[in-house]
């Protein structure tokens, strides 16, 4: 496997560690570990963390080493302001675009992460949770906007993870992605945009779960 493909598989795999919560946000990444792990040399590894950096979802600090991203309380915040606009927009545009297939689609991962809220499989919702919101990134019809939006999803998705841990978060979610579907269903793309904002904006009470859960979870020494 050539360097550049081998880095690839490293980054995606890197990735989807530090998205389930793996490598939780603060965590230091060990290059000599993560060249016993991939069982491969210190390049692929190097180009793997310089692209995980350039999509935020680490930082390389000098002399220090390469770190999960981990921000401050105002940084964390800046950041689900913006993730909301723009799953908003994304809903106004799907609103509008969303195929029939696309819509069933929607229809059926609703009634899956309904099921999982049922049986309490937080796990399972998370998973489908991401499979709802990509669906309606892609019902934009509107790449630019799906990449974009995509790439601030999986920078958030280590914090959205943290949310579905506190008490009553997983069936007040569904109840909030249940509006934003009646909104895409009906083609009113405005109720749609303010569902969904709601549902992705952290504020008051549910920022201070949020703040609370990451504090729980950091690193010992960091």
């Amino acid at each position: 496997m050539s360097g550049i493909s081998n880095a690839l598989r490293i980054r995606n795999a890197l990735e989807n560690a530090i998205v389930e919560g793996i490598h939780a946000p603060g965590a230091r990444l060990d290059p000599e570990a993560l060249e016993r792990e991939f069982d491969c040399s210190r390049t692929p590894i190097r180009e793997a963390l310089h692209q995980l950096e350039a999509s935020g979802l680490v930082r390389v600090m000098p002399k220090r080493g390469t770190y999960v991203s981990s921000w401050s309380v105002e940084e964390l915040a800046e950041r689900f302001e913006a993730m909301a606009e723009a799953e908003a927009s994304c809903c106004r545009l799907a609103a509008r675009r969303i195929t029939a297939p696309e819509l069933a689609a929607l229809e059926v991962l609703h009634l899956q992460c309904a099921a999982l809220a049922e049986a309490g499989d937080a796990e399972g919702y998370y998973r489908h949770n991401s499979l709802f919101h990509h669906a309606i990134f892609r019902a934009t019809h509107n790449a630019f906007l799906q990449q974009e939006t995509e790439r601030l999803h999986a920078m958030l998705q280590p914090y959205r993870r943290m949310q579905l841990r506190v008490r009553n978060r997983i069936p007040r979610s569904w109840s909030e992605h249940d509006a934003i579907l009646a909104a895409i269903r009906a083609g009113d793309g405005e109720a749609a945009a303010m569902a969904m904002r709601d549902h992705v904006i952290v504020q008051g009470d549910r920022f201070h779960d949020l703040v609370a859960a990451l504090r729980a979870s950091a690193p010992a020494g960091r």
